[in-house]
């Protein structure tokens, strides 16, 4: 006699966690598009520094101090960022908690190092294509750090809340940690263009 095998979808999970969930595919997509922003940027402020003869132009390189410090912050953020999204997948809520404060204070502070970058730059937006790019550089920067904080902001409200025990969050904060990984790798070659290109 046959053995009849039912199958239904009411065991299954309502959500899914890592490439299981669809966010976590948006998140890919949306980080393939902005990387090939970033991309597009830097080739232009390498087209412009092979067409100038002087790089800078009409301005001593950027101050050292300010993008060096961005970039020790960023770096240093990822150690917090590995263990939460860790801590996420395994759905520990008190761990989550910790990490997703300490990322939300992770991610404010580069905001105030980046005060002082801009002036930083010794020189405006609008003095010349070089101020130009290295405006839009950062500027594209910041906004993805400012678009990670908010979302990290709002995470951490909602896990110190009920909607913290709903599963479906805790992928939402490894999608999260996946962004600022990115946010940290895109600033790399954006740290060694304005601030180590300009030296050569």
């Amino acid at each position: 006699m046959r053995e009849r095998i039912v199958l239904g979808l009411g065991r299954l999970p309502l959500h899914g966690m890592g490439a299981a969930s669809v966010t976590w595919w948006g998140t890919l997509a949306f980080m393939l598009i902005e990387g090939t922003g970033f991309a597009l940027a830097i080739a232009v402020y390498l087209y412009l520094m092979n067409l100038a003869t002087v790089w800078p132009i009409n301005a001593p390189p950027p101050d050292l101090l300010p993008g060096t410090l961005m970039t020790l912050i960023l770096e240093i953020s990822l150690v917090p960022n590995i263990l939460l999204s860790r801590w996420a997948e395994q759905q520990d809520l008190r761990k989550v908690r910790v990490g997703i404060v300490i990322m939300s204070i992770l991610g404010i502070i580069p905001l105030i190092v980046r005060i002082f970058e801009f002036p930083a730059l010794k020189v405006s937006w609008d003095s010349n294509a070089y101020g130009s790019v290295v405006w839009t550089l950062l500027g594209l920067h910041t906004t993805h750090i400012i678009t990670d904080v908010v979302d990290t902001l709002v995470l951490a409200v909602l896990m110190f809340t009920r909607h913290g025990l709903n599963l479906r969050r805790f992928g939402d904060v490894q999608d999260n940690a996946m962004y600022w990984n990115f946010v940290v790798a895109t600033w790399l070659p954006i740290y060694g263009c304005i601030y180590w290109l300009a030296r050569l």
